[in-house]
């Protein structure tokens, strides 16, 4: 990890509603070869965020910044060519294709590279090559997590945006996701995370934000808002106290 910043949101404003924002000025840096998780309460613009950045959701001022060249408002086709890549939440594999169907489909735009990308995803999961002729809709939760990840890895990206990657899963299964997550920041891709699960994310995360009404409440080394006292009673509640005790997800942040 080095001090050069990969991606860089400057006062952001934007909402779906015209009149309504539902990110009020929200600044967030990750820096090469970084994992920074977003956490906070409902409704505070998590989901928001990503999708700003990765051009769904209409920025009504502030800037977008990677590498520091403007890519405010771009499409998601060209976000994904300058080296940005996103895991939605929902709907992120392609049930009725295999496994390298959906691989294939996250590098169409370089199909030349399909075998070079598949090698590199497939060294970080080696369960992957076992069972590429697989139909997506036959797999678990947390393994369509793991073929989503990677789909959009085929592209090569500079940072990956990660929204919810543990929603809906057993607690085995979410473990397994945030090593995987972990896994891919440390072959050297910069992540961005929401998560609802704000104890585990800042479990694996270099630094974090918390988000609250769109804006930046909170900020700092995750290790550090994992044990302040203002973040447990306002965002982590009880399950911050026992932290140590009950996940086996390890830290790679502080």
């Amino acid at each position: 990890m080095t001090d050069e910043i990969a991606l860089q949101t400057e006062d952001l404003v934007a909402g779906y509603i015209p009149g309504v924002n539902i990110l009020n000025g929200c600044s967030v840096t990750v820096k090469k070869g970084e994992l920074v998780g977003i956490i906070g309460p409902n409704g505070a613009g998590k989901s928001t965020l990503l999708k700003a950045v990765f051009g769904q959701v209409g920025i009504r001022s502030g800037k977008v910044l990677l590498g520091g060249q403007d890519i405010t408002g771009l499409k998601a086709d060209k976000l994904v060519t300058r080296g940005v890549g996103m895991v939605p939440q929902n709907n992120n594999v392609f049930p009725s294709l295999t496994i390298a169907e959906n691989l294939q489909m996250g590098a169409y735009q370089r199909p030349k590279t399909y075998q070079e990308r598949l090698d590199f995803v497939t060294s970080l999961f080696p369960e992957l090559a076992k069972r590429l002729a697989q139909r997506a809709g036959s797999l678990s939760g947390g393994e369509r997590q793991m073929v989503a990840m990677s789909r959009a890895l085929m592209m090569d990206p500079q940072v990956l945006l990660l929204d919810e990657p543990s929603a809906g899963l057993s607690p085995v299964r979410q473990d397994e996701t945030f090593i995987n997550v972990a896994q891919i920041n440390r072959a050297g891709v910069s992540v961005l995370l929401v998560e609802q699960n704000a104890r585990r994310a800042l479990q694996i995360c270099h630094r974090g934000y918390v988000l609250d009404q769109g804006r930046n409440a909170h900020s700092g080394p995750g290790r550090e808002l994992l044990n302040d006292p203002k973040v447990i009673e306002l965002y982590l509640g009880t399950l911050a106290t026992d932290h140590t005790a009950t996940s086996t997800t390890p830290v790679v942040g502080g």
